[in-house]
């Protein structure tokens, strides 16, 4: 397991946290019986069930199970159907009543989860690194710092929704609810301005989703 560089980010005035309180006092992704709802992209089962398949596949494939972190859990629909194949799991959201939330309704003696910002504050240390549709909703500038952590891990999985076909990636956004598909662009962790160093790279998934524009795209990074 890489460790983690321990000095502290310095604090940045980005507006993330509250907007993502929002999104959820809002119910902007939706809602159900929970108070809490991270969007369709956590609850369809013709997005959740093959990225399920792909990563038990991939978490089992170790000889001894390996640690997760997953920055950006939400409401951790899809998370709980991961854990029991990890030594360890972290889970990891900005939004504090949602993490409070779910630390009484998700109970295993692998699983922790932790209130951060990533874009800020020092990662938790893992093997495994999930960005599940998250990158998608934040700026350049807080994608950059994330990117930046990502060295202290041996592997990233990072789902994004992206266009179908060719586009130009990285058009900046302000972070919240949307994403850059409105722009016709979506995140590339390996194209200007991130420019994410890897070994190797394997497309593990992608999903056209009915009802939705664009593709589900699923890619496993080892980094160096």
């Amino acid at each position: 397991m890489k460790k983690v560089n321990e000095a502290k980010s310095r604090k940045k005035p980005w507006p993330t946290k509250d907007a993502m309180k929002q999104v959820y006092a809002m119910q902007l992704w939706g809602k159900d019986d929970s108070p809490y709802y991270s969007g369709d992209g956590s609850h369809y089962p013709e997005i959740v069930d093959p990225y399920l398949k792909v990563l038990k596949s991939f978490l089992t494939s170790f000889a001894r199970p390996i640690t997760v972190c997953d920055l950006g859990c939400g409401d951790f629909n899809v998370g709980k159907e991961l854990v029991k194949y990890t030594d360890k799991y972290v889970a990891v959201d900005i939004v504090e009543d949602l993490i409070v939330y779910n630390k009484r309704t998700f109970n295993d003696d692998n699983l922790e989860f932790q209130c951060l910002d990533i874009a800020v504050d020092d990662l938790p240390n893992a093997d495994c690194v999930l960005l599940r549709q998250v990158l998608q909703h934040l700026s350049n500038a807080e994608i950059l710092s994330i990117v930046k952590k990502l060295p202290a891990f041996e592997y990233v999985i990072l789902t994004e929704h992206l266009p179908e076909g060719e586009f130009m990636p990285n058009k900046d956004i302000i972070s919240g609810q949307g994403t850059r598909l409105k722009k016709q662009s979506g995140v590339d962790l390996l194209a200007s301005p991130f420019n994410l160093k890897v070994k190797k790279q394997k497309h593990m998934l992608s999903i056209l989703p009915k009802g939705h524009k664009g593709v589900i795209e699923t890619t496993l990074y080892k980094v160096f």
